[in-house]
């Protein structure tokens, strides 16, 4: 995109905007089977990265922010939903985070 155009991200209402992230983040409140190692090595981030960018939006504490995100404590999240990674995940994971930069 050329730096005089504008991003159409950036013509959507405050309201639309957080309603579209409300629906994201229950979303993935839903869906559990999506581990968070399993986002990651797809699309780079995940729902702790989601509640760091809460965090430092809102200047929230990292464990508000994560409460907001995950519906729950992270530590309960984890006990209930995340499973043991596999080599395969984290090599995945590994490689699309180096994407990211």
């Amino acid at each position: 995109m050329q730096m005089d155009q504008r991003d159409p991200l950036d013509t959507l209402d405050d309201a639309t905007a957080a309603a579209a992230f409300r629906r994201l983040v229950r979303h993935l409140r839903h869906r559990t089977d999506a581990q968070n190692v399993d986002l990651m090595g797809l699309a780079g981030f995940c729902r702790n990265c989601l509640s760091d960018w809460v965090g430092e939006a809102g200047g929230l504490p990292k464990d508000a922010a994560r409460e907001a995100i995950y519906g729950m404590p992270y530590a309960e999240w984890k006990d209930r939903h995340q499973h043991e990674a596999t080599p395969e995940q984290l090599a995945r994971m590994k490689e699309s985070v180096a994407r990211n930069a």
